[in-house]
């Protein structure tokens, strides 16, 4: 029999806690957030290295970071009714190579793969779903969305991604220190470790490659406020 381990809630909770399942096992079946008196509020959870994560809900200025790239998406559907990409918010994803579960901020799709899911009434999508993910970071996510680092010295959703072949990975960093954005490509499955990419600062357009094509203002993306 599996052995039930003790872990480590990180990021707004911090101790240790007896779990009737693994992690995995409970964020699978919906449990997890129960089983750890989460409250029904928007906070998150997630397994990132195999670590339980807990995250409140994103602010506005996060938000709208989200909405004008998804917007992005739809007015280039809107201007070609053959562009072949839809976007989902707040999607659970299953990274079940590697039992880890994320949240990401946006998923692009393509039209086959969209369809699929929605026929199938999908819970939570698998990597092989999607094209391009999106995470924007908060003050108590950064560590975990970014390439690990002093913060975090288990790998991150940077590797996670990576390890599953997402072909595209966008990171929103809002750190007053950083304010830049850097599409990450060519993921290394083998290294979790994606090979190539290139950033934009705030107020420069973000120009997605083929297969996307898209230039996304980013005029009014502000960093979080220092504390």
């Amino acid at each position: 029999m599996e052995e039930t381990p003790k872990v480590s809630i990180l990021a707004t909770v911090h101790h240790h806690r007896e779990l009737p399942d693994t992690p995995y096992n409970l964020w699978l079946q919906d449990e997890l957030a129960d089983v750890l008196d989460l409250p029904h509020d928007g906070t998150r959870v997630e397994l990132i290295g195999g670590e339980i994560v807990v995250s409140p809900g994103p602010d506005y200025a996060h938000n709208v970071i989200v909405r004008t790239i998804n917007e992005e998406f739809l007015a280039a559907k809107l201007r070609d009714p053959a562009f072949p990409w839809r976007c989902v918010q707040t999607q659970d994803l299953n990274l079940s190579d590697i039992h880890d579960g994320y949240i990401p901020d946006l998923c692009v799709l393509s039209n086959d793969n969209d369809r699929r899911a929605m026929t199938a009434q999908l819970k939570k999508v698998l990597p092989e779903h999607l094209e391009l993910v999106l995470e924007v970071t908060s003050p108590s996510t950064a560590p975990d969305d970014r390439r690990p680092g002093m913060r975090r010295g288990g790998p991150s959703k940077w590797n996670g991604y990576a390890r599953v072949g997402i072909p595209f990975y966008l990171l929103v960093d809002r750190d007053p220190k950083e304010a830049r954005t850097t599409l990450f490509t060519e993921p290394d499955t083998a290294t979790g470790e994606y090979r190539a990419a290139v950033s934009w600062e705030f107020g420069e357009p973000v120009k997605l490659p083929d297969p996307f094509g898209l230039e996304i203002p980013t005029d009014e993306w502000e960093p979080w406020q220092r504390i």
